[in-house]
């Protein structure tokens, strides 16, 4: 078990992690933000000045208060994983919104200890919002303010409002099939918002999010937050993601995690 002081002063400095990469990401949102294409022939993978410059912040305030702390960063790779902690970083998730401009983009900020997801954030600083949270609970703070996150809960499929990046280049045949069972079901589903919809889950504003082919950068951060906010995070089959990420499934309700698992259980891998 993590100590309550140690957890309340990691809280505090993930706050200024958070702030550290606004600093960098914000004055190239809509503005020249330095587009490359990290990807093969034929697989636009884009990067910006902005997700290099905020994770090379957060990993020099890292470096410089808890120097033996590891790192796990989509840009720039691991640096002693098997630490006690680790902090688990994608500096911008949903880089495509950023470049187009959609302010639905991310920073997300996770903290292992001993291995297992304690601490995570989901900081959209355009917006000024930064969703924090651990197992004992989750608040937003938002312009000067902070409020407790509640999950929503006792809603069946058939009322739930869903949510998945992009089920046309995320999900494999069998994927795509069970989400659109899924989606079938359900009352409304929203489309290309990234890591937002997870903070919108733990807001209670959207009620279940699935993905594939996630990273342990896209989810780590998340896994606290819904946790503290009385939701789930698991895999396709129920179980506990992974620490490579994979398929994971983000419900307010334990009866509407089940009934969605039907359908994707199949699926799963």
């Amino acid at each position: 078990m993590l100590d309550p002081a140690r957890l309340e002063a990691l809280d505090g400095f993930l706050i200024e992690l958070n702030r550290a990469a606004a600093r960098v990401i914000l004055p190239l949102f809509r503005a020249d933000h330095g587009l490359e294409d990290k990807g093969g022939p034929g697989a636009f993978d884009p990067v910006t000045a902005a997700d290099r410059g905020a994770e090379a912040a957060i990993r020099a305030l890292i470096g410089e208060y808890h120097p033996s702390h590891g790192v796990i960063g989509e840009e720039y790779g691991e640096d002693r994983p098997g630490a006690e902690f680790v902090w688990v970083l994608d500096p911008i998730d949903g880089t495509r919104a950023f470049i187009a401009g959609l302010p639905v983009w991310t920073t997300l900020i996770g903290l292992r200890f001993q291995g297992a997801p304690v601490l995570g954030s989901i900081g959209q600083p355009y917006l000024g919002e930064l969703y924090i949270g651990h197992a004992g609970a989750s608040r937003l703070m938002s312009r000067g303010a902070s409020r407790p996150l509640a999950a929503r809960r006792g809603l069946a499929l058939e009322r739930a409002i869903i949510a998945t990046t992009d089920p046309e280049a995320c999900f494999d045949p069998a994927e795509a099939a069970a989400w659109r069972q899924v989606r079938a079901a359900a009352r409304l589903a929203r489309l290309g918002c990234d890591a937002y919809a997870y903070a919108m889950a733990a807001a209670g504003t959207i009620d279940l999010v699935l993905e594939a082919g996630l990273k342990a950068w896209d989810i780590e951060a998340a896994i606290p937050l819904i946790g503290g906010a009385g939701g789930l995070v698991t895999d396709w089959r129920g179980a506990p993601v992974g620490r490579d990420g994979g398929q994971v499934a983000i419900a307010g309700d334990a009866a509407l995690l089940e009934e969605a698992l039907t359908c994707l259980r199949p699926a799963a891998r």
